[in-house]
């Protein structure tokens, strides 16, 4: 009886110990952007409107953290509807086959004081790539209004366009192929 329950015990235990939060994205305070240079002269940025990210982690300091994001491609905004209305189309991201871009970590490793660096794989265009991004853990903090966990962070690094097929039309004199990546965003605790 002793044993039966000691192990009982070192069960709970340790599914207390890998009790794992989960932190979803809040869509007022995120914000998935990009940015490309044109011509060699100038960047024109944009983002994808209607995305959502959770972050699942068991330690605060959030180093083991697992990441996933989804993107509507077609909610892409440069602010400049003709060239939206063509980076639509199957020169570009051919939102009509390929709907949507997905992220979901790999591996994090820790960088530096609140800073990681975040592999996982890309899905976009058809084609799944690893990547490896560079993340800030901004902090955490409890909301005023409703007294819930927040946790801010920040993501960036650079993909290139070509790895996933998108606007192979297109040669890096016009369009460069790097595209850098910056999302901000406030996670709240589920």
């Amino acid at each position: 009886m002793k044993k039966i329950l000691f192990l009982s015990a070192v069960v709970l235990l340790q599914l207390t110990t890998m009790a794992q939060d989960a932190w979803k994205s809040d869509k007022a305070h995120s914000q998935l952007t990009f940015s490309v240079l044109h011509m060699g002269l100038s960047d024109v940025m944009g983002l994808f409107k209607d995305f959502s990210a959770t972050i699942t982690s068991s330690k605060p300091d959030f180093s083991d953290a697992v990441i996933e994001m989804t993107a509507d491609v077609a909610s892409i905004n440069t602010g400049v509807e003709m060239r939206d209305n063509h980076l639509k189309t199957a020169d570009f991201f051919d939102v009509a086959t390929f709907p949507t871009m997905t992220f979901k970590s790999t591996s994090v490793q820790n960088a530096g004081a609140d800073k990681y660096t975040v592999t996982g794989d890309l899905t976009l265009h058809g084609v799944t790539k690893p990547v490896t991004m560079n993340l800030w853990h901004r902090g955490t903090s409890t909301n005023p209004k409703d007294k819930k966990m927040s946790a801010g962070f920040q993501l960036t690094g650079t993909i290139k366009r070509t790895d996933f097929g998108i606007g192979a039309k297109f040669p890096a004199a016009m369009l460069s192929d790097e595209v850098e990546i910056k999302a901000n965003g406030e996670f709240g605790k589920q």
